[in-house]
């Protein structure tokens, strides 16, 4: 088991990775620095094996599958993940990781947004986008994360082995952070400094299309974790939309004592019917949660009582050194 494992995602970086692996050396040397190819063209593979970093192969394209393995197959006490683009300082390494090993955080963000990205980064509409999925976030899930789509985070092994990855490409960040507060985990922001891609360096990241995917992770996650408020705004929606149908009648039939529009009074009931079934699935779902939060305590419980396991194994092995 490691103490700390650097992970690198990577497609295409072959001008920045030797950088990258090299600054991260320098500032976690007892660090193991792994770099995952997902399918690079160029020379990144080579090149991360000659600066000494553990190269591995992800096949399935896109960062959430990169993440799925890595997270799989490496056994930490703290994982620091970052890009390989250069774009996030090495220099930040140590007092994440420290935050995870002593301070026992489960999820430290590298803030981005409260230091100087909104100067550096010249990519059209991406400060917009970070600040909508941020707000959109701490709003409906009343957290205070300073910076969801930040590439650059350190966890502990107990978040790893207990976040179930789904997403495919890079909402898998949104994906981390509402999992992370609706878990009730320890998260910690730490100030960086945000450094924009060097020259002949090209982004991954299309604003437009990545965008609506994290706006629709968002939905489909705030459905899943809030089922109470998201079914019972959709129930009283419906509920507004049947009574709206339903007055007109009502009062034409109180008036004459005739229901002229008998189409518009069936579908009036059925919407009611409706927003009633929509208001007892939020309360069935509901309860569900709380039986997934249960279990997820008890799994909880049992990978700590694992990773103290591992720890003496490892202790074990470096004293008979």
């Amino acid at each position: 088991m490691d103490k700390i494992a650097v992970l690198i995602p990577c497609y295409n970086e072959e001008i920045t990775i030797r950088k990258v692996i090299e600054d991260f050396k320098a500032v976690l040397p007892e660090a193991v620095i792994y770099v995952y190819n997902n399918n690079s063209t160029d020379n990144t593979r080579q090149i991360a094996q000659q600066a000494g970093a553990v190269v591995r192969d992800e096949y399935i394209q896109g960062k959430g599958n990169v993440i799925r393995r890595m997270f799989r197959e490496i056994d930490a006490e703290c994982y620091i993940i970052t890009d390989g683009d250069d774009t996030y300082p090495a220099k930040n390494a140590r007092a994440m990781a420290d935050l995870v090993l002593t301070k026992k955080a489960d999820m430290v963000i590298g803030d981005r947004l409260s230091s100087n990205y909104y100067k550096e980064n010249k990519r059209l509409f991406h400060s917009f986008g970070n600040n909508l999925v941020c707000s959109s976030i701490n709003m409906l899930f009343h957290s205070d994360i300073k910076d969801i789509m930040t590439g650059y985070r350190a966890f502990s092994f107990l978040f790893v082995k207990t976040f179930p990855v789904l997403s495919r490409g890079f909402e898998i960040e949104t994906e981390m952070s509402i999992h992370a507060v609706d878990k009730n985990m320890f998260v910690q922001n730490e100030i960086i400094e945000y450094k924009n891609r060097p020259e002949g360096s090209v982004s991954k990241l299309n604003t437009y299309r990545d965008g609506i995917k994290v706006l629709l992770t968002i939905y489909k996650l705030f459905r899943i974790y809030k089922p109470t408020v998201f079914f019972s705004a959709l129930a009283l929606i419906l509920l507004v939309i049947s009574i709206i149908l339903f007055l007109p009648i009502f009062a034409e039939y109180l008036k004459t004592g005739l229901v002229p529009r008998i189409p518009t009074l069936v579908t009036s009931g059925f919407v009611m019917m409706a927003a009633i079934q929509a208001f007892f699935s939020g309360m069935l779902s509901e309860n569900i949660q709380k039986k997934d939060r249960q279990d997820f305590e008890f799994r909880l419980n049992l990978l700590y009582g694992e990773l103290e396991r591992k720890k003496r194994e490892s202790a074990c092995r470096e004293n008979a050194k």
